[in-house]
């Protein structure tokens, strides 16, 4: 069953812009490539403005797994951490699809 990684930012609205083109250009694009997904997309919560999400759509719960603990994984984190030095707290979870209709 397919598995979905989520990370979710707060972001202070200071930091919003910045923060949203440098993941538009370049995180994004480095993670989905990184974690080699065909699927990844993100965008803001609409209850709380400074939360960011990300989503990235893995085939299986055990390809999502082995990303959360693996080295692509922990280069991100760290040019991430260089990036915005602690600046933007996140969280991330691992989803197991159970369901999904289409169309």
């Amino acid at each position: 069953m397919a598995a979905m990684l989520q990370v979710t930012a707060t972001v202070s609205n200071e930091l919003k812009k910045d923060f949203d083109h440098w993941y538009e250009t370049e995180h994004l694009p480095d993670a989905k490539e990184a974690f080699k997904v065909e699927t990844a997309f993100r965008g803001w919560d609409t209850v709380d403005p400074t939360k960011h999400h990300a989503f990235y759509m893995f085939h299986s719960i055990e390809q999502a797994q082995e990303v959360l603990g693996g080295e692509a994984l922990k280069a991100l984190i760290v040019e991430f951490d260089r990036v915005w030095q602690n600046k933007v707290l996140r969280q991330r979870s691992i989803v197991k699809i159970t369901q999904r209709l289409s169309g």
